[in-house]
């Protein structure tokens, strides 16, 4: 198995990150007592909370707890697998670092200029790539909401997202790698705002939390021509869906990883312990899992 060695700038301090990196707005900016709490409810592919097995990091337990009974409300002309709590709407998506493995023009290679890059299922290479990533199953849908249009879904806006294999490699990047494209894709949401990828569960490397890179686009034009972004964050997985993940076998390395660092300590999700960015998941590792996570916008 190949380790992943992180880059001396990884997810911090390049050049092209500053564009994209902003302060985090302070929890009482929007919500008053109680209300980060509810923020904490998010969209879940089939359904809504978490089941035994699963749950949120140490840091958003009660939290969560709180936030499953929260009064929600169904995103209009939306299914019922859109509701969410009602303060959450005043929340936009913390603006991360897009890292210095994006693959989108900013750090060498464009995989968004590459057709075949538009698709729903990211676990193989597109073009002349050949490799599949193997691991656990992960299916993950984000919901984008429009803050300034009361949460309405942003449908027909596109989002590129990207993350590492199971040995915490980035595809386009690491050694062995520069002609895969694996873990990448661009998709359009929906009429409710929604975008899904298949992908599989990604490992943990040295310093950091377990994690997703997406960017969202006004359109799906901007985004296969590195257009405009709306939005460049990241959405951090739960504690107990890792620790389940990685006792299975080719995640050997991740237990490790995951061992030296929390939630709080990680660099992107440390200021707020990722109380905006935590996906709500369901499934085992023996299924699969399936992740849901609400980007205001």
């Amino acid at each position: 198995m190949t380790n992943h060695v992180p880059h001396p700038n990884h997810d911090r301090g390049l050049e092209f990150d500053l564009s994209t990196m902003i302060s985090r707005r302070s929890l009482g900016m929007f919500l008053g007592a109680g209300g980060a709490a509810a923020a904490l409810a998010a969209c879940t592919p089939g359904g809504s909370g978490t089941t035994a097995g699963t749950s949120t990091s140490a840091a958003t337990e009660s939290a969560s707890a709180t936030a499953g009974a929260a009064t929600t409300t169904a995103t209009p002309s939306a299914s019922p697998t859109l509701t969410r709590a009602i303060a959450e709407c005043g929340v936009e998506i913390p603006a991360e670092t897009a890292g210095p493995f994006p693959g989108d023009g900013s750090n060498g290679p464009n995989v968004l200029a590459a057709s075949g890059v538009v698709r729903q299922d990211i676990t193989s290479s597109f073009g002349t790539g050949s490799a599949k990533a193997e691991g656990v199953p992960l299916t993950f849908t984000l919901t984008l909401l429009d803050n300034a249009k009361g949460c309405l879904p942003l449908a027909g806006a596109a989002v590129y997202a990207w993350h590492c294999d199971r040995e915490g490699r980035y595809s386009l990047y690491d050694s062995g790698l520069s002609k895969e494209n694996y873990l990448r894709g661009v998709q359009e949401a929906d009429a409710n705002g929604q975008v899904t990828f298949t992908s599989i569960f990604p490992g943990a490397y040295s310093g950091r939390w377990p994690h997703i890179h997406f960017e969202v686009f006004e359109s799906m034009s901007n985004a296969t021509a590195a257009g405009q972004v709306l939005a460049v964050s990241q959405i951090a997985l739960t504690k107990a869906a890792c620790d389940d993940v990685y006792a299975t076998s080719g995640y050997e390395a991740s237990v490790r990883n995951m061992a030296r660092t929390t939630l709080q300590s990680d660099n992107v999700f440390g200021d707020d312990g990722g109380i905006y960015q935590l996906a709500t998941m369901t499934g085992s590792a023996g299924a699969g899992y399936t992740a849901g996570l609400n980007v205001t916008i």
